[in-house]
């Protein structure tokens, strides 16, 4: 019996193993707001999964949970200020 293999490994393998390209790097530093935010909430959250929280824990989620979201409405308002300028901005 022959031995068949994937004859499309070398296609897919180029693909995953490629550079982000320009728009994909700016897409990324657009986001990186929400990214940080968003591990600052993981981080206060994480602190808290062995022991009792308190009430500076507690704030500090608090604190971090309203980052997240002042980071995802800046993201959205800086998105529609865009596509209402015609991506010019």
């Amino acid at each position: 019996m022959k031995y068949i293999g994937a004859v499309q490994a070398v296609v897919t393998a180029d693909v995953l193993d490629r550079e982000p390209t320009a728009a994909e790097l700016d897409a990324i530093e657009r986001e990186m707001p929400v990214i940080l935010a968003g591990v600052e909430l993981l981080d206060a959250q994480i602190i808290t999964l062995d022991r009792t929280p308190t009430e500076l824990d507690a704030r500090r989620i608090r604190r971090a949970r309203r980052k997240v979201l002042a980071a995802r409405r800046e993201l959205a308002n800086r998105t529609a200020r865009q596509t209402a300028a015609g991506g010019a901005a």
